[in-house]
């Protein structure tokens, strides 16, 4: 007789998947990096930061929560943002509970109804999770929770600020009163299952979102193309930045090197952390011209098929 199946009946241990669904920009990074104490997700004030699906695995002693987090849904025209729209409703039949999030300072807006109209066909439980609630008064949030009430059949509604770390006990624990009975999936020491590879390229591309502007955080892709221990113990890190245009590799670069040299420099303090090592990175930018309408690229950069 399996003990580890008898120890799982034996404790009730739950687990199973939730998915993070919202139009842009609504917290679902956040979120996501606060659940499992650590930061996996790019974070910015920037629409669409999140392009992949990334996974991160809420450790809790009656079981595991393992979290999507998916990227903003919203009406796209470019083969990427149509890749990604896709990427985040291709979750819905795959997981135990949608939490579909709205932005509690905007409201309910036409954005969020087209992501709520997604979700009218799904069968599974669908949580409405309402964040930034530390930025609007309580008689605010209260007439709002009303209004949305009728809005569908929420399982539950659940107030929280995500930044704050407001009412994500009560989502854990709601959380986990819909999961499955179930086995621990991961280990206790393990809150990702996406290679250190992806996490680095996030990271790096984080920082170019947060120094670049305009047209430049959303023509960016990062590939790490080496990672490889060198000598004394310190990992050698090649990572590609791609841009569609000459004038973007030049705004990367900067005037003699300087914002590539920003951008290194942040980044490494980072993957350093993330690492526990100490890290050489050497950034180059190249162009591939309209690489967000290129399906081959696309691929090549794993934002399709397959994709994290």
């Amino acid at each position: 007789m399996n003990l580890n199946i008898l120890a799982s009946e034996k404790t009730g241990f739950k687990s199973g998947y939730a998915s993070l669904i919202g139009k842009p920009n609504v917290g679902k990074s956040t979120l996501l990096n606060h659940l499992v104490s650590r930061k996996l997700a790019a974070i910015s004030r920037r629409p669409q930061t999140t392009r992949n699906k990334i996974t991160g695995i809420c450790h809790l002693p009656g079981g595991q929560i393992i979290l999507l987090d998916t990227p903003g849904i919203h009406q796209s025209t470019s083969k990427l943002n149509q890749a990604m729209v896709q990427a985040s409703m291709s979750t819905y039949g795959d997981v135990d509970v949608i939490l579909f999030m709205i932005d509690a300072k905007q409201k309910f807006r036409p954005e969020d109804e087209f992501v709520l109209d997604s979700l009218k066909e799904v069968k599974t439980p669908i949580f409405l999770v309402i964040n930034k609630i530390d930025l609007i008064p309580k008689p605010e949030l209260l007439q709002l929770i009303n209004e949305l009430k009728g809005r569908a059949a929420f399982t539950d509604i659940i107030p929280i600020s995500a930044l704050k770390e407001d009412g994500l006990d009560i989502l854990k624990e709601l959380l986990l009163k819909h999961l499955p009975e179930g086995p621990q999936y991961f280990p206790e020491d393990m809150i990702t299952d996406c290679p250190e590879e992806f996490l680095v390229a996030e990271i790096i591309r984080e920082k170019i979102i947060r120094l670049t502007h305009l047209e430049v955080p959303y023509a960016v892709a990062v590939m790490v193309e080496s990672m490889r221990e060198g000598q004394k113990g310190v990992i050698v890190i090649d990572a590609a930045i791609y841009v569609e245009k000459a004038s973007q590799k030049k705004i990367i670069i900067g005037e003699k090197g300087a914002l590539l040299k920003k951008v290194g420099s942040q980044a490494r303090i980072e993957i350093e952390k993330r690492l526990g090592s100490k890290v050489y990175l050497n950034n180059f930018v190249k162009v591939k011209e309209r690489w967000r309408e290129n399906s081959r690229y696309l691929k090549e950069f794993g934002y399709t098929h397959g994709n994290h």
